[in-house]
């Protein structure tokens, strides 16, 4: 016991504020809703594992999952799911919040490792921990590491691969590095970018090679990086079964999915919507900055500027084994990450959720950063003042995610207008993942104490699963027209809300630091609500249709208007879809349009329409462009119908 103490009494701060947010952990897990696509990431664990006890090439060709998500971060599911399974979990309530605690957990480890490798590099027990604490508080990161369950691992296994990197450069071993690539394999199970340490390990060790004193040496480093190549292959097919049926084949398909995946969306970035194949160069930038805590972006900053620096001015030094040279290695690892993205323009969405692992470098930086800062000063007021006013940076993003919880997903620093959470919706992303719709649903079984709560599927749905038993027995699965639900933020901002739909008798917004909640809403409306709308559709009905089969289309301004009488829940369920076909050397397209020779503005009736009286009706704007024609129509898998309206050279619709 007493050796014990001795082994971690030098480290009592790191292991006292682990022990606190552990404890913070615990006591909130369960606030935090489901994502949209957690159980996409649950299926992809129990398909690999069915094809590992099955032995069969074909397990995974189920066609319940996408083919290009079959390597999607088994190395992070598998274990979730083997500790399901091992606990006996059965109910989706506790299935969900067990993978949350295990998901944070491994969040709280990556900070642990950030304190190891911050106290030998830098040294400084204090510095150390003012890492970890950069490391663990980043609101958005914070947030992520309850439900993410692909992009907060990540991040926390490339600050335990750093840590592997900087031990294993320091003892020159084989088992050290063998471990590494154990490490960098990992990475690359998950995310793409763990290309990153795979490509610059091997570079920082052929370094070594041809600065090698003797053939000795340069024999035992070509064998550590033989090691590393070695064990990182191995990991990254121990732990990937769909390479084992034809490794060599697969692994091209795999490197063609991952870097180049399939998924496009729509992303939005200070008001402008922008196809995620087209972003521009400042998406990534301007994401990164906006998001992060500012004591944090300074401190990080300085630091990789004092790395440069120092870089530059000490090149031997920096080209040894040295703590500088490692300093160098993260500082490339940010920079050459964030260089790549703007100048290849990748396919990723979501604000930057699939570079969330740029933290794990940029902590150690602003650590860095923190510590050059004060051997920079020679009084001891002026240090003194320096870890003051970090510790008050610290504190005010304490209370700040503490302001906003659950919503630590949805921060924005001082550099965006947060006015009203109608202007920043306008802006930026926010709930992009619905995480909010848990709060939703409380708050309508809170105005509903005692009576059935109706809620259609989508976000409340989803998120019906994570109630107490006595609470989802109230929740009953309606139909679109009944149903409360939370429209789609990422679409209703897209698209805009000409016809919005009514709000429950509940506050639609809560009043939070830099989040909301959506609005949640029914379809149906009666009484004064429906008024402007029944309004609306008597007088379209004093002009003929522009189109008029399933649905009565009209022309209406600059806008389509979709008419249904005797309106039922199957005739909106499924999503319509809408091109808008601009006219031959129309200015003012995106270049996304210019491609696909139209613009793609298909939408869920649900999250633009209302229903009154026994009919339905959604406003979709139509863009201020030169239009030659739409086509729209319904579709399940195949079209169910389908109609093209030719527009007037003066604009109007075409009574044809």
């Amino acid at each position: 016991m007493q050796r014990a103490f001795r082994l971690l009494a030098p480290h009592g701060a790191a292991l006292v504020a682990l022990a606190l947010f552990l404890l913070a952990g615990l006591a909130i897990f369960d606030n935090y809703g489901v994502s949209v696509d957690s159980a996409m990431q649950r299926t992809i664990a129990e398909y690999n594992l069915d094809y590992v006890l099955q032995a069969d090439a074909d397990a995974l060709e189920s066609g319940i999952i996408s083919h290009s998500d079959v390597f999607y971060g088994v190395g992070v599911e598998w274990p979730l799911l083997l500790a399901e399974r091992a606990m006996d979990l059965q109910s989706n309530r506790s299935v969900y919040f067990a993978r949350y605690l295990l998901t944070h957990l491994f969040f709280l480890v990556g900070g642990l490792f950030t304190y190891l490798l911050a106290r030998r590099l830098f040294g400084s027990p204090a510095i150390a921990v003012a890492a970890m604490l950069v490391f663990l508080l980043s609101p958005r990161l914070y947030a992520h590491s309850f439900f993410n369950s692909k992009d907060a691992p990540f991040l926390a296994l490339f600050m335990v691969t750093l840590f592997l990197a900087h031990r294993a450069f320091r003892r020159d071993s084989l088992w050290g590095f063998a471990l590494l690539g154990i490490g960098a394999g990992l990475l690359l199970n998950l995310r793409i970018m763990g290309i990153v340490l795979l490509a610059a390990i091997p570079a920082m060790r052929a370094l070594d090679a041809l600065l090698a004193s003797g053939p000795d040496e340069r024999k035992r480093t070509l064998l550590t990086l033989g090691a590393f190549a070695l064990a990182g292959a191995l990991a990254v097919y121990a732990t990937m079964p769909y390479l084992w049926a034809d490794p060599i084949w697969r692994v091209g398909e795999w490197w063609s999915t991952f870097s180049n995946h399939p998924t496009v969306a729509m992303q939005l970035l200070g008001g402008e919507s922008f196809v995620t194949r087209d972003l521009p160069s400042r998406y990534l930038p301007v994401w990164f900055s906006i998001t992060n805590p500012p004591a944090i972006l300074l401190l990080g900053c300085g630091g990789a500027l004092a790395v440069c620096v120092m870089g530059t001015a000490q090149p031997r030094k920096a080209l040894r084994n040295s703590r500088l040279r490692f300093l160098v290695l993260i500082a490339a690892c940010f920079l050459a990450s964030v260089l790549a993205v703007v100048l290849l323009k990748p396919n990723i969405y979501n604000g930057w959720r699939q570079m969330h692992f740029l933290h794990a470098p940029f902590a150690l930086l602003a650590a860095f950063g923190l510590q050059w800062l004060v051997f920079a000063l020679r009084r001891k007021r002026l240090r003194a003042a320096v870890y003051a006013a970090a510790a008050l940076g610290a504190a005010t993003t304490i209370a700040s995610m503490a302001l906003i919880h659950p919503h630590q997903h949805v921060y924005f620093n001082f550099l965006v207008d947060r006015t009203t959470h109608g202007h920043l919706r306008a802006q930026f992303d926010t709930d992009y993942w619905g995480i909010s719709g848990l709060e939703d649903l409380r708050l309508i079984l809170r105005e509903s104490p005692t009576q059935p709560v109706r809620v259609s599927d989508g976000i409340l749905g989803r998120n019906a699963r994570l109630l107490p038993e006595s609470d989802a027995r109230r929740v009953i699965h309606s139909d679109d027209l009944t149903g409360y639900y939370i429209a789609n933020p990422l679409f209703v901002t897209r698209l805009g809300m000409a016809v919005r739909p009514s709000h429950a008798p509940l506050p639609d917004t809560r009043q939070i630091y830099g989040g909301a909640f959506y609005p949640i809403s029914k379809l149906a409306l009666d009484g004064e609500a429906a008024g402007p709308y029944r309004a609306r559709r008597d007088r379209l009905r004093a002009a003929a249709p522009a189109a008029s089969s399933f649905f009565d289309i009209y022309a209406d301004g600059n806008s389509l208007v979709y008419v249904k009488e005797q309106c039922a829940p199957d005739d909106i369920r499924q999503p319509l879809f809408l091109h808008i076909i601009p006219k031959p050397g129309a200015e003012g397209l995106s270049s996304e349009v210019r491609a696909v020779g139209f613009q793609n503005l298909d939408f869920r009736f649900r999250e633009i329409g209302v229903a009154f009286d026994d009919a339905c009706m959604a406003v979709v704007p139509l863009p201020d462009y030169p239009v030659a024609y739409v086509s729209t129509g319904q579709f399940k898998g195949e079209r169910l119908w389908e109609e093209h309206i030719p527009i007037h050279n003066d604009g109007a619709f075409d009574d044809r």
